[in-house]
């Protein structure tokens, strides 16, 4: 009986090893093709109805201050899609997907009245 434990025991360190080898591996080449994924996302066109429900601008030093003053004034300076929460890109994209734009992506520089912090 005790060989028969041994061999469940040698069976569970074989695949916990292999998990362990196999696990960076797949998450490197799941970011590789999301990366790609991304890439492919139609970019957000300013002329959508909830874009410009958003005042979405893909350069934001185009937005309309007057009719969206969120981002007047020194805070509002600071404010681009790559600094908000619902950015899904990481540093350095110049697109990436938003949350308020499911299946499309926003440039980096851009704008929308959605626009929140990101977390510290």
């Amino acid at each position: 009986m005790k060989s028969t434990d041994n061999v469940s025991r040698r069976k569970f360190l074989g695949f916990g090893l292999t998990a362990l080898v196999a696990a960076p591996v797949a998450a490197s080449l799941l970011t590789a093709r999301s990366a790609t994924a991304q890439a492919d996302l139609p970019k957000v066109d300013e002329a959508d109805p909830v874009a410009q429900a958003l005042g979405f601008k893909a350069d934001a030093a185009t937005v309309d201050v007057a009719k969206f003053p969120k981002r007047a004034g020194e805070a509002g300076a600071k404010q681009f899609c790559h600094s908000c929460a619902l950015f899904q890109g990481k540093e350095g994209d110049e697109f990436a997907p938003c949350t308020m734009f499911p299946g499309k992506a926003v440039a980096k520089g851009g704008w929308c009245n959605a626009w929140a912090p990101k977390a510290a």
